[in-house]
């Protein structure tokens, strides 16, 4: 019989010993993540360290015109090696042009259409023969049509997920192996506002933002569970409607707070974003924060809110 008692109360014990041991590990958890939380807080009150990117070669999608071109003068003003590539070769060519007259980074240009995957796999091995293997890549390239859903016809909805969303996952994979040849990297993506929330007219472009955030979020799990854990890091960036060309008519109620972006400042903050290592950031910064709390109020009160900022974009077809 006691024997018999004794088989029975082991597990039990141990069980309540597991459970015991999981609560304190949690409970120290709990205070590491507190004290990085107050750690966090005071360092945004402190100048950031920003890494030097003067050895890095960085290739840039999207560079013909707006944020993509701002983002190959800044990288190029800080002496890196940018990579310049857009399917519009002569306006890829001005920038690579205006680039070179600064006369600090190595400049390069290429024409390729990212949203097909042999153009990506070949350019890759271009740029890694021509130039050497990339150790940053900016997937900035996008385009944005505005109208009602019923007015997107299929070959809009299809070529805006092929350039917003397919485009980035043909980069990633052809590039990713020069990180890891490099044993490091780092990957920025832009997503958008609309990758956060949901716009009027914009029904395929925000759901192509929001898989970016998706795509971004799932690698850098990945990345983390690899070899490469704090040698290729991961970047997504959110920015507000900048005045790109891209918003043909915008809304915005409060101009002077949440008036429409200029594509150099956008730029450098992208560029800040990357030096310090950030894994994602709005651009203004306290927009990320302002969504992550709206989200905790009841879905009644979160439209209030967005009825009243009203800003967005009107359809293009007016």
């Amino acid at each position: 019989m006691i024997e018999r008692e004794i088989i029975h109360t082991t597990p039990a014990s141990k069980r309540i010993f597991d459970v015991l041991q999981d609560i304190l590990q949690f409970l120290v958890l709990f205070v590491r993540i507190i004290l990085e939380l107050f750690v966090t807080l005071v360092q945004t009150f402190l100048p950031k360290h920003q890494k030097d990117v003067s050895g890095e070669i960085i290739l840039i999608t999207g560079t013909g015109h707006g944020i993509g071109r701002e983002l190959a003068l800044h990288y190029a003003s800080l002496g890196s090696t940018v990579v310049c590539v857009d399917i519009d070769e002569k306006n890829n060519q001005q920038t690579v042009q205006k680039a070179k007259r600064l006369n600090i980074g190595d400049v390069h240009g290429f024409s390729c259409d990212v949203s097909k995957r042999d153009e990506v796999m070949a350019l890759a091995d271009r740029v890694k023969a021509e130039v050497g293997p990339i150790s940053v890549l900016v997937n900035n390239v996008g385009i944005m049509p505005t109208h009602p859903i019923l007015q997107q016809s299929a070959e809009e909805i299809q070529r805006v997920f092929d350039v917003n969303v397919f485009s980035q996952f043909w980069t990633i994979q052809a590039f990713l192996g020069h990180m890891q040849e490099k044993n490091r990297g780092h990957i920025i993506c832009l997503s958008s506002i609309a990758g956060l929330v949901g716009i009027a007219n914009l029904v395929p472009y925000c759901a192509t933002k929001f898989a970016v955030r998706g795509l971004m979020e799932s690698l850098h799990a990945e990345l983390r569970e690899g070899p490469y854990r704090d040698l290729i890091k991961t970047t997504t960036i959110f920015p507000y409607m900048t005045n790109t060309g891209l918003c043909k008519h915008p809304k915005v109620k409060f101009p002077s707070i949440l008036g429409l972006l200029d594509p150099k400042q956008v730029a450098r903050r992208i560029v800040e974003a990357h030096r310090s290592d950030v894994m994602e950031v709005t651009i203004p910064s306290c927009l990320l924060h302002i969504n992550n709390w709206t989200r905790l109020l009841p879905d009644h009160c979160g439209l209030m809110l967005k009825d009243y900022i009203d800003s967005g974009v009107e359809s293009d077809l007016i």
